[in-house]
């Protein structure tokens, strides 16, 4: 571990442990927070963008190649990187080895000509497309939505989110040979309309081209105006199927601001002060809404997300709407009538299916609800799906399918559940430094439905104006005077809320349902409330709508239980770092970099911090040694992360972003695992990584409650030929390893090394922690190995039921701590459901409530039999 602290800088090791110049020591002032910078393993830079550009959009080829976006460079820099553009990383090339050591960490850009371009370790930007590239036969440009008539979008003039095209997000490539050296690759743009470009590239000897005669923005096709185009298009993921996933980063859709709630806008009987940009939504130029707000009320203020109601116009006119007057510099208050984008289309994550196909068709996956989605991340599974948005107070969000996502034949069909993330442990509000304080998650379940359901219900919405917004809230006739009847809607809807859409009771209700019935026994008409209402329904039901700019979220592409999956705070203040709430931190403005590791069904529950970034009164070197506000994060497939940054200066002694490349430290599992008393299970001793080989070392494994389990049996890994013992305790509480690889079996780069393995045998029902205790482990170089360990947990079962089948033990087969599996087949089954009805006063099953409660009541019950049957 790489340690930074204000107290004590550790100077030249430090420096040359993450690829910087020597860096001194530091007094701190008393409101420095502790830990900040931090890195728990290695860190080093690769690249540096042109001045005023974030690192966004990375992608890394299967030959080792990075792709990233050169993403609003600043206008004033020397061509060509005065303009958005996509470029490759010639020159370098991941080994996927493990080890930073494959490149000489960049130095930091000193002159004004480095800071001007795009420096890489070893290399160079070669761009492959830039913003508003001639494509499609000089038809169209790169990264430039259309009206149905083919009017370029920045042909109008008015409100825009920033210029069109400039701003390219996310990269992912689709190849379409064996190889992965040709096929296309998918851009966002983050503008409103959105855009989704689709490029072909290929590789040869001279490195790759793109062919931009045959590239076409996929916002212009008719399947996508058809469900309302995109918007605020960020990042986001390809999916295990390879179909690119896009996220809509609609900032907008809070309705109430910072921590704010519905209940409190209730209780006030007014949403004056409070009231968030989403009531404003279909107000003619609701851009100027903070204006009018101040004209009307003593208390002015900004709702939440009003900068990001820019654009609105000119998505309404790329779906067809007729164009207001257009005066040359600004928008006008004269409302725009029929083709008015619908409020509740935006904000979800739009799956590109059939991207390989002369017209790719876009799904919106609207179960997944309603965010300023940066990115998800989509598991091996198929069913799983982590979603981080960005912005203050904005949460973190869960989705598991029912079914594999690929598995339906018409997207529209999936279902499945929506979660939002809730922190539980004390520790995370007691004001304490984010490099101290893991934040223990529980997911609170939103509600269940299918995409058509949601669908449905926001197709209720489609008709709503900038003419409605008059009809509706203003006594005034619009026609006749709409200065005044403007004025008058503007207040009506700042106190009572916008009633053309989901009105504030209809949320509490849910929540008040919700509290006496759960999440399924809601009304029918209030399902719609979690998935067109996202954030509100969080808050109102106690989630932990506090996560503050959740910029990144990543893992392995082929990632299982006890891989980690990433999440890039870009900044830990606001709702994170105040006095109210279940998180209350110490404020790190640099952001926090956490990694949860994953447990069976890809759930997770522990977020620890691993990189955290500097305070913003920090000394300049320690500022130029740590990243700063991590945006888009990416998973090697090696178990490394690309972290980009989106900040800029920050207290720098130069202004660039920069791309880095973190190395975790390895770390050393104990499997977790379920047996049945008086059976017994297998545990696997794993190193996550060994960059530099493994020479040798000893480790001893530990239960902590023997009268739950015992250790009963160890052995080695083949490959580990001089070997000790091992020797177990006799009270079977401990089994300690010694080891060399003296022939070098296990070669260096190697990841997941099983070491040995322990046999267990249940003694009684409970749980108890099986740890590692690193004595000793040194890698081929003769360096210590310092291998984090990861605790895992030994479940133990009930003994059979009613004799069981041939005497077999109950089993819990989804590892969710409940023994659904009752007669030992290994599976959820109804003879299961059986057994336990005939058996429900037997002993085997009252003496071990916390196996069959399956309605999570305290005691064993007939619902418990209910609740078994509904699982099948």
């Amino acid at each position: 571990m790489v340690e930074f602290t204000r107290r004590t800088l550790m100077a030249t090791s430090a420096a040359a442990a993450i690829g910087v110049g020597a860096i001194g020591t530091a007094t701190a002032a008393d409101a420095d927070t502790p830990g900040a910078p931090t890195i728990r393993g290695g860190l080093q830079r690769l690249a540096t963008t042109a001045r005023g550009a974030e690192v966004t959009g990375p992608f890394v080829f299967e030959n080792g190649e990075v792709l990233f976006s050169l993403q609003h460079p600043s206008r004033d820099n020397p061509g060509p990187y005065d303009t958005a553009a996509v470029g490759v990383l010639a020159g370098h090339q991941f080994e996927f080895n493990g080890k930073n050591d494959e490149f000489d960490a960049l130095e930091a850009p000193r002159s004004a000509d480095a800071q001007g371009r795009v420096q890489v370790a070893g290399g160079e930007y070669d761009i492959l497309v830039q913003e508003g590239a001639p494509i499609a036969g000089g038809d169209a440009k790169w990264g430039h939505p259309e009206t149905p008539d083919g009017t370029d979008i920045a042909a109008f003039d008015g409100s825009r989110y920033g210029d069109v095209g400039y701003n390219p997000d996310m990269n992912f490539f689709v190849p379409t040979d064996d190889e992965g050296l040709e096929g296309y690759l998918f851009t966002n743009n983050e503008t409103s309309p959105g855009s989704i470009t689709r490029t072909p590239i290929s590789r040869d000897e001279d490195g790759w081209e793109a062919d931009l005669e045959n590239a076409m923005n996929l916002e212009n096709l008719a399947a996508f105006r058809e469900i309302g185009g995109t918007r605020i298009n960020c990042y986001g993921d390809l999916s295990p199927w390879e179909t690119p996933m896009s996220a809509e980063e609609d900032y907008s859709h809070p309705r109430v601001s910072g921590p704010a709630t519905v209940s409190d806008v209730v209780d006030a009987e007014s949403g004056v002060g409070v009231r968030g940009a989403a009531a404003f939504w279909n107000r003619p130029d609701p851009t100027e809404i903070a204006r009018s707000i101040e004209e009307l009320f003593d208390e002015s203020w900004y709702p939440q997300g009003t900068w990001a109601l820019a654009g609105l116009e000119m998505q309404a006119y790329y779906l067809g709407a007729e164009p207001v007057d257009q005066d040359g510099e600004t928008n006008t208050t004269n409302p725009i009538g029929d083709g008015y984008p619908n409020r509740y289309r935006y904000g979800h994550i739009v799956e590109v299916t059939e991207p390989t196909s002369a017209e790719p068709t876009p799904v919106k996956h609207h179960a997944m609800g309603r965010a300023a989605f940066e990115c998800p991340e989509f598991m091996p599974d198929e069913r799983t799906v982590y979603l981080a948005s960005d912005g203050a107070n904005k949460g973190l969000y869960k989705f598991v399918a029912e079914e594999p996502i690929p598995s339906y034949d018409d997207r529209m069909d999936v279902r499945g559940t929506l979660f939002a993330a809730r922190v539980t442990n004390e520790d995370a509000a007691r004001n304490q430094p984010p490099a101290d304080v893991d934040l223990e998650i529980e997911w609170l379940e939103l509600g269940t439905a299918s995409n058509a359901e949601v669908e449905s219900w926001i197709a209720d919405y489609d008709d709503l104006t900038q003419v409605d917004y008059l009809e509706t809230h203003a006594e005034t006739d619009w026609q006749a005077d709409l200065e005044t009847a403007l004025a008058e809607a503007d207040e009506e809807v700042a106190i009572n809320g916008n009633q053309d859409y989901i009105a504030d009771a209809a949320i509490l209700e849910w929540a008040t349902q919700y509290a006496e019935e759960g999440p399924n026994g809601v009304d029918e008409d209030l399902r719609r409330v979690p998935f067109l209402e996202t954030r509100a329904a969080a808050k109102a039901i106690g989630a932990s709508v506090e996560f503050r700019k959740a910029e990144g979220i990543d893992s392995l592409d082929d990632a299982e239980p006890g891989d980690f999956l990433y999440v890039g705070i870009s900044e830990l203040n606001d709702g994170m770092a105040d006095d109210a709430g279940d998180v209350r931190m110490e404020r790190v403005d640099g952001g926090v970099v956490y990694r949860a590791e994953l447990e069976s069904g890809y759930d997770v529950s522990t977020l620890e911090s691993v990189v955290v970034g500097p305070d913003a009164t920090d000394r300049e070197s320690v500022v130029d040694a740590a990243p700063i506000n991590v945006d888009n994060v990416m998973v090697l497939d090696d178990g490394r992360v690309l972290l980009c940054e989106d900040k800029g200066s920050f207290g720098r002694s130069y202004p660039n972003d920069a791309l880095w490349v973190y190395e975790p430290p390895t770390s050393l599992h104990v499997d977790s695992v379920a047996i049945s008393q008086e059976t017994t299970g297998e545990a696997d001793l794993t190193l996550s990584s060994i960059p530099n080989g493994l020479a040798g070392g000893r480790v001893t494994v530990s239960l902590e409650h023997t009268d739950v389990a015992e250790i009963v049996g160890a052995s080695y890994h083949d490959a580990l030929e001089l070997t000790a013992g091992p020797t177990i305790s006799d009270d079977g509480s401990t089994a300690e390893f010694r080891f060399a690889d003296i022939d070098d079996e296990i070669e260096p780069g190697t990841t997941d090394v099983t070491l040995a393995t322990v046999e267990l045998e249940g003694v009684g029902g409970g749980t108890t922690d099986i740890t590692a205790d690193v004595r000793s482990l040194d890698d081929d170089e003769g360096a210590a190995i310092e291998a984090q360990p990861r605790p895992g947990v030994v479940v133990t079962g009930p003994p059979p039921v009613g004799g069981g089948v041939g005497g077999r033990a109950p089993s819990d087969p989804d590892g969710d701590g409940t023994f659904e599996d009752i007669n030992g087949n290994g599976r959820l089954d109804y003879d299961d459901v059986v057994l336990l009805f005939e058996h429900l006063d037997d002993e085997s099953v009252t003496l071990n409530v916390d196996a069959y409660d399956f309605n999570d009541n305290g005691r064993i019950d007939y619902d418990d039999i209910d609740e078994l049957y509904d699982e099948l």
